[in-house]
Formats: structure tokens, C-alpha cells, sequence
């Protein structure tokens, strides 16, 4: 019974730590620019770590709409960035 115990904690670890291996990091920026009818933004951001990319300022396409209320002009925030379909999407704001 303490063997079968073992392997399920060890199990549940494992798949922790693969799950928490594909998390998204954020990364801080401030809001230059929207353009609420092309779905972008610009912006200032901190080094992209996920896309190997530096610190600068960028366009970017926004993935959904409710992402695009999120978002104003000036504001500090702390976003996800991805490739979809062969373009940089912001995918997630807080």
C-alpha cells in the first residue's frame, strides 16, 4: 500500500511540474497606442523571454475583443504575447 502511495505522489508531482512548464510568463509594458478597429496596440514592453525578443516598443496584433476593453492608452500592464498564425498576439492582459 506505502509503494502504491509513493508512486501516486510522485506521479502527481511530475505532472505538476510538467503542467508549470508550459505556463505563460507575463511580461510588463505600458500602453502607447490602440487601434481598436485593426485589433492593436502598442507596446513598451520589458524583454519578451517566451519569444527570445528584447525590450522595446512593438505593435501587436489583440486576440479578442474583451482584451481590447482592458486596455488604455498610458496604462501600466502585464501581458502575454504568442505567435498565432505567424503573427505576435497579445493573448492575455492583467
Amino acid at each position: 500500500m506505502k509503494t502504491v502511495l509513493k508512486f501516486a505522489v510522485v506521479a502527481a508531482l511530475t505532472l505538476t511540474s510538467a503542467a508549470g512548464a508550459f505556463a505563460q510568463e507575463f511580461t510588463k509594458g505600458t500602453v502607447k497606442k490602440l487601434d481598436n478597429g485593426a485589433k492593436k496596440v502598442t507596446l513598451i514592453h520589458e524583454e519578451l523571454k517566451d519569444l527570445g525578443m528584447p525590450a522595446m516598443t512593438m505593435v501587436f496584433q489583440v486576440g479578442d475583443d474583451a482584451l481590447l476593453t482592458k486596455l488604455k492608452e498610458g496604462a501600466k500592464v502585464q501581458f502575454v504575447a504568442e505567435r498565432v498564425n505567424g503573427k505576435l498576439t497579445v493573448t492575455q492582459v492583467k
